[in-house]
């Protein structure tokens, strides 16, 4: 079975939604997929069992919340 998820980050601007795609994106390699639309980042999660996306997620949301930190949003 496959579970899938998106988790949609909303920034100030398209400049802020820029540095935090490129900051997360070596941790998600191979884990899932994202990409920025103007000013959000849109990030889809796929694993083979809930577990897998859930520690998916709650990796990603901690990376996420260090880049605010750092624009201090």
């Amino acid at each position: 079975m496959n579970i899938k998820a998106t988790i949609t980050f909303h920034y100030h601007d398209s400049k802020q939604a820029e540095v935090a795609h490129q900051s997360l994106l070596p941790d998600n390699i191979g884990f899932l997929e994202s990409h920025q639309e103007h000013n959000s980042l849109v990030c889809k999660l796929i694993g083979s069992s809930l577990k897998t996306v859930l520690a998916t997620a709650d990796d990603l949301i901690f990376s996420e919340m260090m880049v605010e930190k750092i624009l201090e949003i």
